[in-house]
């Protein structure tokens, strides 16, 4: 990174608050502090973030909404952190743009990694993504919808191709099955889940070693699947 990243931290819990921004401070990151989801949005106009850490139990809006209004004019990734830890609440989170979801009680350095790996893909943007990237031994031509491992190719149907590059565009982050469904076959497909389970596992086959036991592919239940870009 070349510069420091400023991350918006929006939790009405004082506990939370004197415990989070001194432990991102002392990591090197510019820290805002909103109370409100009212605050949060204000802060967002005035002084953007590189990233948010939203809470979802707001004292004036809920979470889900400041979530929703942020991604009406903005692309910055938002993680969740939350003692919410139903399945529903995850769900509706990242559909709503969440990038990703932490549940309360939390690991600091598990908070740490996943805004490590947020800001990775802030940066990498600002400096231009190229059409070529490789995650471990496996290349991603998107120019040219090729896949290769080592100088092999592998050969993906047009759907497969779509499938990976939609989870590879947003490494770490969490897609729900609803927004994979959208985005690959339509609206009209939300409802079919089957579509997804058995395009996945025919991806599986073609680009993992142990399709059952994925490094690159990995399940989230119940909410959906996740590309891991540093897979060993």
């Amino acid at each position: 990174m070349t510069r420091s990243a400023r991350i918006l931290l929006v939790d009405d819990e004082v506990s939370i608050q004197r415990a989070v921004a001194p432990l991102l401070r002392s990591r090197g990151y510019e820290v805002d502090v909103a109370g409100t989801g009212n605050d949060a949005l204000r802060t967002l106009a005035g002084r953007p973030p590189d990233l948010i850490v939203l809470d979802l139990g707001l004292p004036d809006l809920e979470g889900t909404e400041v979530c929703r209004r942020i991604r009406e004019g903005s692309t910055t990734p938002i993680i969740v952190l939350s003692a919410r830890g139903a399945e529903a609440d995850k769900v509706s989170a990242l559909d709503l743009g969440a990038d990703d979801y932490v549940t309360k009680p939390f690991s600091p350095e598990e908070l740490l990694a996943r805004i490590r790996v947020a800001l990775r893909r802030v940066f990498s943007e600002e400096e231009g993504e190229v059409g070529r990237v490789q995650y471990g031994d496996l290349t991603i031509d998107y120019d040219r919808r090729r896949i290769l491992r080592g100088d092999a190719e592998i050969r993906l149907t047009p759907k497969e191709f779509d499938l990976l590059s939609l989870l590879a565009r947003s490494p770490d982050r969490v897609l729900t099955h609803h927004a994979i469904l959208k985005a690959v076959w339509g609206p009209n497909a939300v409802n079919r889940p089957e579509h997804l389970w058995v395009l996945m596992g025919q991806l599986r086959k073609k680009i993992e070693r142990n399709p059952a036991r994925p490094r690159y592919l990995v399940s989230e239940p119940w909410v959906g699947y996740r590309f891991v870009a540093d897979a060993e």
